[in-house]
Formats: C-alpha cells, sequence, structure tokens
C-alpha cells in the first residue's frame, strides 16, 4: 500500500499548485502582482475614481463652487494613488516612479515649465503673423470669479490631470512594463517597447477629441516626447513641468485652446484653416516637436549625455 503523504508533503504539494494557478498574475518571488496587472490597475482604479468624484459633486453643487472641489478631488485620488501603488502593487518607495521632488527635480520641472510657455508663446506669434489668429481682448471668460482666482481654479485643475497622466502613463504603465520585459528582451529593446505601449495608451485615452486618424499623430507625438523625457532621466520632472504649463499655457494664457473652455489671459479667435491651427494642427505639432528637441537639449546639457536612465528598470523592494 502506498504510503499516505506526510503533513509538510500535502503541504509542498499544494503550495506548487497554488504557484501555478497564480503564476499567471503573481510573481511570488517578488511578492508581488505581474508587471502588465501592475501597470494597467492604477490607470483603470484612478480613472473610475475620478469619475465617482466628477458625478458626486456635479450633482449637488454648481459652479464657481464645484470646479474647485472637482480639483480637491481629484488630488485626493491622485495622491492616494500614487501611496497605494507603491505600499500595495509595486513594493517600492515612492521616489522610484520619479518623484523624487528633491531641488534638482524641482529646477528640472521649471526647465519643463519654461519649454512649454516659450513654445506655445511661438505657436502663438506665428498664427498671428500668419493671419490665422486675432486678439481680442485681455482677461476674459472668469465668469463669477475674479480674473486671478478663476486662473488659479484651471492651474490646480489642469496641473492634478497632468500630473496623474504622467503619473499612470510613464511613472506606473511605462516603469512597469520596462521591468517585465527586461530579462526577456535586452534591456534598451524592453525599455523601447514600454515606450511604444505608453505611448499608444496615451494617444487612445485622447481618442475623443480625435475626428480624424491623422489627429492621432499629435498625441503620438506627444506621447513620445513624455516618455522620451522620463526615460532619459528616470524622473517625472521634465513630462510633468511641460505637459502641466503646456495644458495651462496653451488654453489659459495664451487663448490658443480648442477643447479646453478656461479664462484668458489673451483672448484670441482662431479664424485660421483648421490645418495649421486647429487643436491638432501643423503648428502646434511643429512646436511640440521643437519643445521635444528642447528638452532633450536641456537632459543632454544636465547629464552630459543622452542614455537611458538606470532607474527606469530598477526595483527597490521594501
Amino acid at each position: 500500500m502506498p504510503e499516505e503523504p506526510t503533513g509538510r508533503g500535502a503541504e509542498t504539494t499544494t503550495r506548487r499548485l497554488w504557484n501555478r494557478l497564480t503564476w499567471p498574475v503573481w510573481n511570488d518571488r517578488q511578492r508581488r502582482l505581474r508587471a502588465p496587472l501592475r501597470a494597467l490597475l492604477p490607470t483603470v482604479v484612478t480613472f473610475l475614481a475620478f469619475a465617482l468624484v466628477q458625478t458626486a459633486v456635479r450633482a449637488r453643487f454648481d459652479h464657481p463652487i464645484r470646479e474647485p472641489l472637482e480639483a480637491t478631488g481629484f488630488a485626493v485620488v491622485l495622491v492616494a494613488a500614487v501611496l497605494g501603488s507603491a505600499r500595495v502593487l509595486d513594493r517600492r518607495p515612492v521616489s522610484e516612479f520619479g518623484l523624487t521632488l528633491d531641488r534638482s527635480w524641482w529646477r528640472s520641472f521649471s526647465a519643463g515649465a519654461a519649454i512649454a510657455t516659450a513654445i506655445n508663446a511661438g505657436a502663438l506669434l506665428v498664427s498671428l503673423w500668419a493671419g490665422w489668429a486675432r486678439l481680442v481682448g485681455v482677461t476674459r471668460g472668469a465668469g463669477d470669479l475674479p480674473f486671478a482666482l478663476a486662473m488659479a481654479v484651471v492651474f490646480g485643475y489642469v496641473a492634478v490631470a497632468a500630473t496623474w497622466e504622467e503619473f499612470v502613463m510613464r511613472g506606473v504603465l511605462l516603469k512597469n512594463l520596462a521591468e517585465g520585459a527586461d530579462g526577456f528582451l535586452p534591456r534598451w529593446a524592453a525599455v523601447g517597447l514600454a515606450v511604444l505601449c505608453s505611448t499608444l495608451v496615451f494617444g487612445f485615452l485622447h481618442g475623443g477629441k480625435v475626428t480624424h486618424a491623422s489627429q492621432y499623430g499629435y498625441y503620438l507625438l506627444a506621447g513620445l516626447i513624455f516618455a522620451g523625457a522620463y526615460v532619459l532621466t528616470g524622473e517625472l520632472a521634465l513630462p510633468v513641468g511641460f505637459h502641466v504649463f503646456y495644458n495651462v499655457t496653451l488654453s489659459a494664457v495664451f487663448g490658443l485652446g480648442h477643447s479646453q473652455q478656461t479664462p484668458e489671459l489673451l483672448a484670441v479667435d482662431i479664424v485660421g484653416p483648421a490645418l495649421w491651427v486647429g487643436e491638432e494642427g501643423l503648428v502646434f505639432v511643429g512646436f511640440a516637436a521643437l519643445g521635444g528637441l528642447a528638452l532633450l537639449g536641456y537632459v543632454r546639457w544636465q547629464h552630459g549625455r543622452l542614455a537611458l536612465a538606470d532607474s527606469v528598470t530598477r526595483w527597490t523592494p521594501r
């Protein structure tokens, strides 16, 4: 008669079976979820949380109270996502997402902000020079709020939204996909694959603004610019600074926004052809590309070279 398995043997057999069943979703050695789930869950969960916040606020409050309450709720969700991802999903320090937040980080953030502001100023000057835009006033569209307060609310709203996009698209999705692919692929290929995937997802998330397939090029270019700044520095400072101030200055400062309805420091009427000065027009595409080159120049100046940052595929367990 065969012997009955001992308690230790039965436990080992059960453990092996459990490991096989959970292998597709759980990394037993690292004691955390597999890279694709770590990459996607924060995006899905925070997106649903934002929808709940927006629904709850808009059902109870009207303008001008609604917008600051929404921005505050979104900020709470963002902070919870960063801390939750670090402690529960990724089991890593927050700084490894690219959020060191030290003096160097803020210096790079400011550089990204300055570059974004400069290229949007250039886009405005070209549009005015070509007769595709007309300056019709200043400090308009604040509604029931004082203009300075309305601008502060818009800045907070846009800053939270852009920071969320950079955190989930680059700090979480790109980084985790690069980590997961590293070892199966050469490091440069793993990072390249992660850049491609994050850029495609970024473009897809902006599909609601697109009326023709060619317009995706604008958002794919933006995704590549943000991803490039991230993988060359390992920090979110440049992409966050660039993204926040690109969105704010485009609409609220220089009046060139189409889909974003905001107060405008310079009120501008867009009268030129959509091909050139539409939301995804060639003027904006061209200046966005110049912005990307300027970011590369800054990275080269700061680091002395253009190379993939080691931290992009690094995991420090906590």
